[in-house]
């Protein structure tokens, strides 16, 4: 009898990178960190990349120089680390005013509100940006060359109601479909980064084929699930936000909660919880299958397979980091977020979200990159690196 002596790939490690606005810099500095750790920096580690909001231009940008992974990374490092407002959005007085004017007709004009997206502010600049720094021909140029297999960037539908993901793939990946979620293969461009980071009521939604899309964290009930359709037998997730057991304080307050406090809950819930409930619910599978025996899934044609995922988090909670540089917005913004309340300790989480100031960016940039070096060995052996 002739002993099987097939080699089996590598598994394939996919890297998710989840939305949460200006806090997307943490994610910078954890993949700076990879890169160092990596005994070939320039090779890329994730042939399947998915990103969500601000994570989805993270992943384009890590998409179109997968070629040379380092090189990409340092150009992220180089953006959010001269990042101003005035590059997302207009900060200016006339700018901010004429989009004021301008939301204020479209809510007293149906004819108006049909013609342009209603939005708190004009994102326009950050269109400018993406267009400058990411050549998206250099998406399929990776496919070809062998280092990247998939990209995909979720967005949400405001008329389907479904979570979407549009992705460019080597040959082979298919469509697919779920339930209040699907992925449809795309040519990715400008328009996928700017409906994915969409953030509702704050940027105006963008039309792509048929259909108005927002941020893609609204709804996305299953983060994980787009890099698994792509392929991915291992999942990397760089979060932005802490993960803590610790109950909430309960602290009694006489006076109603600023809009900002309520906004700020409001995008943590999109940003958040269904990353949780995802990973719990992956856990929670990958143990029924262990006590599954090999055979009864064979026979059953199961599809489900154990998936090893592994998450990289904040260890320290970005609300605070961004009271301390607050200072570093423009006036007229400060003044702005003061109105409704977001300069203040309970406005802070909302304030994270569109702080995009490159003193706050650097801050959070080099939290990740010591979070991420603290863990080595673990991410190491999670990619089956040999240091």
């Amino acid at each position: 009898m002739s002993e099987d002596k097939t080699i089996k790939p590598p598994p394939k490690v996919g890297l998710v990178l989840t939305g949460g606005g200006a806090r997307a810099a943490y994610q910078v500095g954890v993949l700076r960190a990879i890169a160092e750790m990596l005994p070939e920096p320039s090779r890329n580690p994730f042939p399947i990349i998915c990103g969500t909001s601000a994570g989805a231009i993270n992943a384009a940008s890590l998409a179109v120089s997968a070629n040379n992974f380092y090189a990409g990374v340092q150009q992220l490092e180089a953006v959010w680390g001269s990042f101003h407002v005035n590059q997302v959005h207009r900060s200016d007085l006339v700018g901010v005013l004429n989009n004021s004017l301008r939301c204020l007709i479209s809510l007293l004009s149906r004819e108006s509100g049909r013609q342009r997206g209603i939005s708190l502010l004009d994102n326009a600049p950050l269109a400018q940006l993406i267009q400058h720094h990411l050549p998206f021909h250099g998406i399929q140029k990776c496919i070809h060359a062998g280092s990247l297999q998939a990209l995909g960037l979720t967005a949400w539908g405001y008329t389907s109601g479904q979570s979407v993901t549009f992705f460019q793939a080597a040959p082979g990946i298919k469509p697919w479909k779920r339930a209040q979620r699907i992925g449809i293969a795309a040519r990715i461009g400008l328009d996928h980064l700017m409906a994915s980071s969409a953030i509702p009521f704050i940027f105006p939604a963008v039309k792509l084929n048929r259909e108005y899309f927002g941020d893609g964290s609204m709804r996305q009930l299953a983060p994980t699930s787009p890099a698994l359709h792509l392929g991915a037998d291992k999942i990397l997730l760089i979060g932005v936000h802490k993960v803590t057991d610790e109950e909430p304080c309960r602290v009694k307050v006489s006076n109603y909660p600023p809009l900002a406090q309520i906004a700020g809950h409001v995008m943590s819930s999109i940003f958040v919880d269904s990353l949780s409930l995802d990973l719990e619910r992956l856990q929670r599978i990958n143990q029924t299958l262990k006590l599954i025996p090999p055979e009864t899934l064979k026979e059953h044609n199961t599809r489900l397979r154990p998936i090893e995922s592994m998450m990289i988090s904040p260890s320290e909670e970005i609300n605070e980091i961004a009271q301390q540089y607050a200072h570093t917005l423009p006036l007229l913004m400060r003044s702005l977020y003061r109105a409704i309340g977001a300069m203040g300790p309970n406005g802070s989480t909302v304030l994270s979200y569109v702080l995009f100031e490159a003193a706050f960016c650097q801050a959070l940039m080099d939290l990740g990159y010591r979070d991420a070096v603290r863990q080595k060995p673990e991410i190491l052996n999670f990619m089956n690196v040999t240091a």
